[in-house]
């Protein structure tokens, strides 16, 4: 009887899911993070920041990239130890890239057009992307590059999605704009309007929103296959300076974007960055903790009351790590 009692009790000592914060040696708020394997990562933030490390965090070496010194990199794609492209966010909007581990920096996209914000890239493959800006005269900006970034095509302006007064995306966590098959990608928004773009006409979502500040900035997508893309979508937000209300902070949809759940335990304040870990495994953070879902992103558990930015796992790796202010780089365990 004992011994079936502590056979009954061993699938309830799995450890818990918890956050070891790593030592940077760095104080710059941090956005762009990359997880490219179990090995290595970069990060990007204020201040021309740019990171890498090449053992898994244990050891972090701080790249500096001249003449950008004053420049906020909120966003950073690596594609190995050599390859990264970063993204300055205002005006001029700006894209480097290097090939040496951040020894040289070569500028690959600038654009001088008043009221440019960047705020996401995301990359198919290591030829294709996109990245997102806020709307210039009322369409959401978005340029193409089809040579692993060497080259940036603006799109058309009359094919670009229109936007709404006030509306606009967030540049929180880089991950406002998702990859679906080889040809398509979603993307969320916030401000005075939260919606969801992707096929046909744009879906509000059931999104804190309708001030400067709150609304959508993160979606997840779960692995898809790319001939038919996605239909399971995650998105999480709220209100930046109320980061501690959990209402109306996460939405779930089963069919594409079409129709959305409002999670019945969601997560515990506003958050910036949510990202698929396992097929019905989540993690979301933001400046109030980090919470985990296993069921799909309808019931979220607080494990850290520690504020990070972005969340990533890893391309080729099983790894998750968190990046944030002040320099703090952590690691899911």
């Amino acid at each position: 009887m004992k011994l079936l009692l502590i056979l009954l009790l061993v699938p309830l000592l799995v450890p818990a899911q918890t956050i070891q914060t790593l030592d940077t040696g760095h104080a710059g708020s941090l956005r762009g993070l990359s997880v490219v394997s179990d090995k290595v990562v970069w990060v990007s933030g204020s201040k021309g920041t740019v990171g890498r490390s090449l053992d898994s965090g244990k050891t972090w070496k701080w790249l500096p990239v001249p003449g950008f010194e004053n420049r906020d990199f909120r966003d950073i794609e690596a594609f190995d130890a050599a390859t990264a492209i970063v993204m300055a966010v205002s005006e001029p909007a700006i894209i480097l890239k290097t090939i040496d581990g951040g020894k040289h920096w070569k500028q690959v996209y600038e654009n001088k057009t008043p009221g440019m914000f960047l705020d996401a890239m995301e990359f198919w493959n290591d030829q294709s992307g996109i990245v997102l800006g806020d709307p210039v005269n009322g369409r959401f900006f978005i340029a193409r590059t089809f040579d692993g970034g060497d080259h940036w095509q603006d799109i058309p302006f009359n094919k670009l999605p229109a936007a709404d007064s006030g509306e606009a995306c967030f540049a929180s966590s880089g991950t406002n704009i998702r990859a679906l098959t080889m040809d398509e990608a979603c993307f969320i928004s916030g401000g005075s309007l939260s919606r969801f773009f992707w096929k046909g006409a744009p879906i509000v979502l059931p999104i804190m929103q309708g001030t400067e500040l709150s609304g959508a900035n993160s979606i997840a997508v779960r692995d898809h296959d790319k001939r038919k893309g996605s239909e399971y979508f995650v998105v999480v937000g709220g209100d930046f300076t109320a980061d501690t209300v959990t209402a109306r902070n996460c939405a779930v949809t089963t069919d594409g974007g079409q129709t959305w759940q409002t999670p019945p335990t969601p997560p515990h304040g506003y958050r910036s960055c949510v990202e698929f870990i396992g097929k019905t495994t989540l993690l979301t953070c933001g400046t109030s903790g980090v919470d985990i879902s296993t069921d799909g992103g309808f019931h979220w558990k607080l494990i850290s009351k520690e504020g990070f930015h972005v969340c990533r796992k890893a391309k080729n790796g099983k790894s998750v790590f968190l990046a944030g202010s002040r320099g703090r780089i952590a690691k899911l365990k």
